[in-house]
């Protein structure tokens, strides 16, 4: 069995998230714990609170079925103290959240140069901003999402990760989501079966399948090496359905959220449905 989801809406309230994934017969599901295009993080009240973890125990949801998704305008690898500290604080605030509501993870972006120092000076802050996080709260671990490579954004390439990871200090406390449809315009080939093997052998070397702790499974709208972020369905995108089913079919899973992010919700449920006859 897989743990198999999409990312749900947050509008609703923090219930609908639980039920609509019920109604998907998703085993897993992620949303955002506030809106993630503002930096103050919405007050969780003890009744909501409540709420959530009783419909999560009613429909059998356990943390690690679930992955929140931090801000997207955290950026811990900020060029400019004064935005790395408020960065800093709120992802702290997020990850103080995330125990809130009984959760053991929190999937994040690592961050970006803005042109402006270079990307090793950049890295090091984002492992030393993960350090502090580390440092200031329990119980959560924190899954780096690799990215697309758009703009000026790191976590683009193996390198980038493993180069974070080994400047963190609590090892037990950290993690690796990959999203498929980053991976694909980053430049790593999910279009053969060749390619699969490759791509996740490299990521064993460089980083570990260990620290492998969430998959974003989406198509992408760009072709290979584009840098450019466009998820799709899955196979309606570049990457076609064979990446999709080789990854469930070879990879030596522990258990842990594989979740939707493709631009049509009204296929999630037979994409789910898809996924789990493989």
């Amino acid at each position: 069995m897989k743990y198999i989801g999409a990312h749900m809406s947050i509008s609703g309230g923090l219930d609908q998230v639980v039920i609509q994934s019920q109604k998907l017969n998703a085993t897993a599901f992620a949303f955002f714990l506030s809106n993630p295009l503002r930096w103050k993080l919405a007050k969780l009240h003890d009744s909501e609170i409540e709420s959530f973890m009783f419909l999560c125990k009613k429909f059998n949801y356990t943390s690690d079925q679930i992955l929140p998704h931090s801000g997207y305008l955290i950026n811990l690898g900020h060029p400019v103290d004064l935005c790395l500290e408020k960065s800093r604080l709120t992802f702290i605030n997020e990850i103080i959240n995330c125990k809130k509501l009984g959760l053991s993870c929190l999937n994040f972006h690592p961050g970006s140069h803005l042109r402006r120092i270079s990307e090793q000076s950049c890295l090091d802050r984002i492992a030393c901003s993960i350090n502090l996080a580390l440092k200031s709260t329990t119980g959560v671990k924190l899954v780096i999402e690799n990215t697309a490579g758009q703009g000026s954004n790191l976590g683009y390439c193996f390198e980038h990760l493993s180069d974070i990871i080994c400047k963190v200090k609590d090892k037990t406390r950290i993690g690796v989501c990959l999203d498929t449809c980053h991976l694909h315009a980053s430049g790593y080939d999910l279009e053969t079966e060749l390619g699969c093997k490759k791509t996740f052998e490299d990521f064993d070397n460089i980083v570990g399948l260990h620290y492998l702790s969430g998959i974003h499974m989406n198509d992408s709208k760009t072709v290979r090496n584009s840098r450019v972020d466009r998820h799709h369905n899955l196979g309606k995108g570049c990457i076609g359905k064979l990446a999709f089913r080789w990854i469930i079919q070879n990879i030596n899973f522990k258990l842990f959220p594989i979740i939707l992010e493709t631009q049509d919700k009204n296929l999630w449920k037979k994409e789910i449905d898809w996924i789990n006859s493989l």
